[in-house]
């Protein structure tokens, strides 16, 4: 059922983030592949992403239990570990949903296994490039295979024997790096990855607590074969779902929002940087350390912004947030120019074309271009209907800017939202944003 969104004349008070996606993935296959005992997961994300990674290795042998957190409170989960080798086959196809961290993680753990395992997800997930991860994988030894020349999923896996490359990754992917760190963890040798510029770097701080045998120097990473230990995790704040409220705090002309427990790892606060430097005031408080990842609350208040050019290194450590930063664009004085974001095409739907659909239909001078988006800001976002095309940022992106437009905005399919945030709608209403 669609959903309007109409601007509140304030906005204030104290959010607290959901648990980080990201995070709560690794929680739960780095300690299902541990072999010292049961850990314990908590502020666990809810979104039905990580679902679909607790529902695959329940399908695979992994003992796990969980109890919901209520509003605002991220679940409870405990996992008892199977150790490297303990997975078992599974009855049935495996559903990673519309996770592609979930598929890239698990092709990395299932790769060179004496099982048959077929791994598959929705529409969206079908149509998203996985010969980035089949090929490495093929070259360790890895028999696999796919769609469209083994680049599409379904994807099976059935055996093979892991051996250590070395591989200068094409990309800069935090689950491209993380699928060849899992597999590297059962190969024979030491495997070595050069990346082409830093992306987030949970899996080696989780790696690393957990006893493996990973090193890091500059953008080169190597791992042995290691036994991993069974560790409690805390999850930070998602900083991706946190970024949404940064956003219309800043923008909206009378605001100021508590964002609390947001994960401000450095390789994932590009959203922070990128938004300070339009003029944002963004202020972080309470900065502490939870289970290895800095942590902090942040203060988003009305500020007068200006445009900006992404581009770069940095692009890496904002990608998923991209389609927010455009609201704030279309609200800063100047042109916005996004480059180096190709990888937003081939996101659940294509984020570039999706986000400049939608400012072009507020009102927006926008264009698309091969590799990003050029947006001249005016100060305003007009009314409207608009589609989601069943992107949960998309969708996200579009209830923010109904905070901020002149008119309200109608979302027609706002469930989508739940994938990584079943609470927005609600937290959007209990800052007085109207939700009908």
């Amino acid at each position: 059922m669609p959903v309007t969104i109409a601007r509140p004349r304030s906005l204030r008070g104290e959010i607290i983030a959901p648990g980080d996606k990201s995070v709560s993935h690794r929680a739960i296959v780095f300690n299902a592949l541990s072999n010292t005992g049961t850990a314990r997961i908590t502020n666990f994300s809810p979104g039905a992403d990580c679902t679909s990674t607790v529902e695959i290795m329940r399908a695979l042998g992994v003992e796990i239990t969980r109890e919901s957190g209520g509003p605002g409170i991220g679940d409870s989960l405990t996992v008892k570990g199977v150790g490297l080798d303990g997975l078992q086959e599974p009855a049935d196809i495996l559903d990673a949903g519309n996770s592609g961290t979930t598929t890239r993680l698990m092709s990395g753990v299932l790769a060179g296994r004496g099982i048959l395992t077929i791994l598959t997800g929705d529409d969206s997930l079908k149509s998203r490039p996985m010969g980035r991860v089949v090929v490495p994988l093929s070259l360790m030894g890895a028999h696999i295979s796919g769609r469209s020349g083994n680049t599409l999923a379904p994807l099976v896996f059935h055996g093979g024997s892991l051996k250590a490359i070395n591989y200068a990754m094409p990309v800069a992917s935090a689950q491209l790096k993380s699928c060849l760190l899992l597999a590297g963890l059962r190969a024979e040798g030491v495997t070595s990855l050069t990346q082409p510029a830093e992306s987030r770097d949970h899996t080696e701080r989780m790696l690393s607590a957990m006893g493996v045998k990973l090193t890091k120097s500059g953008l080169d990473l190597a791992v042995e074969p290691t036994e991993l230990d069974t560790v409690d995790v805390e999850v930070p704040g998602d900083i991706s779902s946190a970024a949404f409220w940064m956003v219309a705090g800043i923008c909206h002309p009378d605001a100021e929002l508590l964002i609390k427990n947001v994960g401000v790892n450095p390789t994932r606060a590009g959203v922070i940087t990128a938004l300070q430097q339009m003029g944002a005031n963004l202020s972080l408080i309470n900065e502490r350390e939870v289970a290895g990842e800095p942590v902090a609350d942040v203060v988003a208040k009305t500020s007068e912004l200006n445009a900006i050019e992404l581009s770069g290194d940095i692009v890496p450590l904002l990608i998923d947030e991209i389609p927010v930063i455009a609201v704030a664009a279309a609200m800063a004085n100047g042109t916005t120019v996004v480059r180096d974001a190709a990888e937003l095409r081939v996101k659940e739907s294509d984020r570039i074309q999706a986000t400049v659909t939608w400012l072009k239909g507020a009102g927006i001078d926008a264009q698309g271009t091969d590799d990003g988006m050029i947006i001249t800001g005016g100060g305003s976002i007009g009314g409207g209907q608009f589609q989601s095309y069943d992107d949960h940022r998309l969708a996200m992106s579009l209830g923010v800017a109904g905070l901020l437009s002149d008119e309200p905005i109608t979302i027609l399919d706002p469930d989508v939202a739940g994938i990584s945030y079943p609470g927005f709608w609600r937290t959007i209403e209990e800052l007085g944003g109207s939700v009908g």
